[in-house]
């Protein structure tokens, strides 16, 4: 202790000496906590970092990754998105996804952000105001719907995909986040550990994504055409952003400026540094050359996978998740895609969704209560059952997320239709959607 807390302590030592007689001052419920300068820096920081991360940092990774033709569409749907998203998530989102319901949902109680004051504390961090805590698990809801934009690429009507999006997040983001994270949620009972997003964010989107992808079908001249990224530098630039972003969302997840954040952050940056460094090298040995787009590529792999994981579980830990991530995801975009011979033209599922899959089960394995606190461990701490918890939540994810896509997919297909025509696509969408195109 130093300066002023070390006087307030003595002068508290000193007090119980010369006033023994005062049982009633021992007895007294303690307060409320009271919000936190600190800890409210640390989080209206980490809401801009995880906005920049869609804005420009998905935006340009995805921008980079698609033709020459196409990159403008990319660009106006994550940032369309992002109004959309945040618009929908102060209207209703985050009092169903946050605010006391049911098992599957909230209520809507803070419909508009009703009833908050610039004071009123977050019910769910009670040392930051409600509004930063709103802002905060916004950037989620902004960043999560975009992040299926990738499955359907180059060929998905921007009407369908707003209206996809928008319909998304309110009936299965929502829900999702309310039983993982919000007050009675049906996964948070089950005591599912996900500290910032596997199942949430990455496992929710990439499921819808790929869904996506499938329904609508092949890109023309897919395996048959060269698609090669017209822009790796936006690729690694907008990659770049993310690593940055990510610490945000990541370590922001601690709700505190305290070390559990400073845990969160490292874990997050030491298993991004071991992806990178594992998918290069199995590139490297399979391919015979290490490419800019598979370091990029694993850098994402990383983030993703060590999200659920990067409060409960050591430095050690963390870096093994890393780098199966790396190798794992690596598989998954190289072989499981050409196998199966779908078109996730940006890898949604194989970053994503296989990447959130092996997270959210490590983390069952690696948790310990000493990094996580009380009553978090999985099989490294002595609790085997975590694990099954963890694959249970991936499920009920996996199960939510896909029927809700599927049903929203198809009644757009029924009624706006979900592709554009055969001449837009092989035109491009910049100009066929929005009129735009970049200079040659």
């Amino acid at each position: 202790m130093h300066g002023p807390t070390q006087r307030i302590a003595a002068m508290a030592i000193c007090g119980a000496f010369l006033y023994p007689a005062a049982p009633a001052l021992a007895q007294a419920a303690p307060a409320a906590p009271a919000i936190d300068s600190g800890d409210t820096a640390w989080l209206l920081i980490s809401s801009a970092l995880v906005l920049m991360m869609t804005i420009p940092g998905l935006a340009l990774f995805y921008g980079g990754m698609v033709r020459r033709k196409n990159v403008l569409a990319v660009l106006t749907q994550c940032l369309f998105a992002a109004g959309w998203m945040s618009v929908l998530w102060v209207l209703a989102g985050y009092s169903l996804a946050f605010t006391e319901g049911n098992a599957f949902v909230g209520g809507l109680s803070r419909a508009l952000l009703s009833g908050i004051l610039p004071e009123t504390p977050a019910p769910l961090a009670p040392t930051i105001p409600e509004t930063v805590f709103v802002m905060f698990q916004c950037t989620f809801a902004v960043i999560t719907p975009a992040l299926i934009v990738g499955g359907p690429a180059d060929r998905m009507k921007f009407s369908a995909m707003m209206l996809f999006l928008g319909a998304w997040l309110l009936l299965v983001y929502v829900p999702v986040a309310h039983m993982v994270w919000g007050p009675g949620g049906y996964l948070a009972g089950d005591g599912v550990m996900d500290f910032a997003g596997g199942t949430v964010v990455h496992i929710n989107a990439a499921v819808a994504g790929i869904i996506a992808a499938v329904m609508i079908g092949p890109r023309h001249g897919y395996g048959s055409e060269n698609m090669a990224p017209h822009n790796l530098a936006l690729t690694m630039t907008g990659a770049a952003l993310l690593w940055v972003g990510w610490f945000g969302f990541n370590a922001g997840s601690a709700l505190t400026a305290g070390g559990l954040a400073g845990y969160a952050m490292i874990n997050t940056h030491a298993a991004t540094a071991a992806a990178v460094c594992a998918w290069t090298l199995a590139e490297w040995a399979v391919r015979g050359k290490p490419s800019l787009l598979g370091a990029a590529s694993g850098a994402v792999a990383g983030l993703v996978a060590v999200t659920p994981a990067c409060g409960f579980v050591s430095v050690g830990s963390a870096m093994l998740i890393g780098a199966a991530s790396g190798l794992v995801c690596f598989w998954g975009v190289v072989w499981l895609k050409a196998r199966f011979g779908y078109d996730d033209a940006l890898d949604v599922w194989g970053v994503h969704g296989l990447g959130g899959l092996l997270g959210a089960v490590l983390t069952g394995v690696f948790a310990v209560a000493a990094v996580g606190g009380a009553g978090k461990s999985g099989l490294i701490d002595g609790n085997a059952m975590q694990v099954w918890v963890q694959i249970k939540g991936a499920l009920v994810t996996i199960a939510w997320s896909g029927i809700g896509s599927f049903l929203l997919l198809k009644a757009l297909d029924l009624s706006v239709g979900l592709r554009v025509s055969k001449e837009e696509e092989i035109g491009g969408l910049d100009f066929a959607l929005h009129g735009e195109t970049l200079v040659q």
